[in-house]
């Protein structure tokens, strides 16, 4: 793998996945960034949505919230919040997070909302329920 780079992803509580891969796209802060073996060096802050790599072919999904990407031309380094793998994934759990989030934001029972939060509690479980469809 010659033109692979070393990824590596962990929580505040475990390492998540540490492998050679050919390509990487994360949710950064200000948007999603891809990277190839060779990518100039840089540090961004992630956003909430889907990681995804790539080993030959075959393509792996994690969802991703908060924390940090640190790329280099031969490795990527991600220290997330938190980061799941789709079987990993309470389908029923990010549902109930998702109907929460919506009422709150659509303005049912609570008079004080906290909007920030409640659309980042939305994208959350909006980005869980999508990568919980995810093959790997």
């Amino acid at each position: 793998m010659a033109d692979a780079l070393q990824l590596e992803i962990a929580t505040p509580v475990r390492l998540v996945v540490s492998d050679m891969v050919d390509e990487v796209i994360a949710p950064g802060s200000e948007g999603y960034f891809g990277v190839l073996r060779g990518h100039a060096p840089f540090l961004t802050t992630l956003g909430v949505g889907e990681l995804t790599y790539r080993k030959g072919r075959d393509e792996y999904h994690l969802a991703v919230a908060g924390g940090f990407a640190e790329v280099r031309n031969d490795k990527v380094i991600v220290l997330a919040d938190s980061a799941e793998r789709p079987k990993e994934i309470d389908r029923e759990r990010a549902e109930r997070a998702r109907h929460r989030a919506e009422q709150r934001l659509g303005g049912r029972g609570q008079e004080e909302i906290d909007y920030a939060r409640c659309t980042a509690a939305l994208a959350r479980a909006l980005t869980r329920l999508h990568v919980a469809g995810r093959p790997h």
